[in-house]
């Protein structure tokens, strides 16, 4: 019988990377095959997203993915603007636009708030992108939302700036 390994992962970290679910020297523990023939664990999040493609046959390790580590959403689900992406190792910042009510003057005002989220390197994720972010446990200091999908959006030009956008 022929083995087939996540072996083809590229190791360039200090600690070896695998996953934590797949027993690389047996056939099948938790994982399921791939196209490949390579085990892979991969999960559905629920709530509607769809798992990607890129999450299933991918060979990427990340511990803190929605979809292939032991992260679970729950609590809020929010859909923003990508402000800054590419500056900081697989997080990027999401520009949430809201209306807060303000009942002396029965008028809302514009406000904003940015939130740290962590991106799956099963997204390409660039500036000016409309993305949903889902609540997780807490990943680091301040990252407690996780990348759940990557809408077909793009803004672009004076809207990617500063400017208020509601979805």
């Amino acid at each position: 019988p022929v083995h087939t390994t996540m072996a083809s992962i590229e190791q360039n970290e200090k600690a070896f990377q695998k996953q934590p679910t797949v027993f690389l020297a047996k056939k099948r523990l938790l994982a399921k095959k791939g196209k490949a023939g390579k085990l892979r664990y991969y999960r559905n999040v629920g709530l509607g997203f769809k798992t990607p493609r890129t999450a299933i046959e991918g060979d990427y390790i990340d511990k803190k993915c929605p979809f292939t580590g032991d992260v679970a959403i729950r609590g809020r689900i929010f859909r923003g603007i990508v402000v800054s992406a590419n500056k900081m190792n697989r997080t990027v910042v999401v520009r949430r636009d809201y209306l807060h009510y303000i009942k002396k003057y029965n008028r809302f005002e514009k406000r904003h708030s940015n939130v740290p989220a962590h991106a799956s390197p099963c997204f390409r994720i660039s500036k000016g992108q409309v993305v949903t972010i889902g609540q997780c446990r807490p990943l680091s200091k301040t990252v407690r939302f996780n990348v759940l999908k990557l809408e077909k959006l793009v803004v672009t030009g004076l809207q990617k700036k500063k400017q208020f956008r509601m979805f």
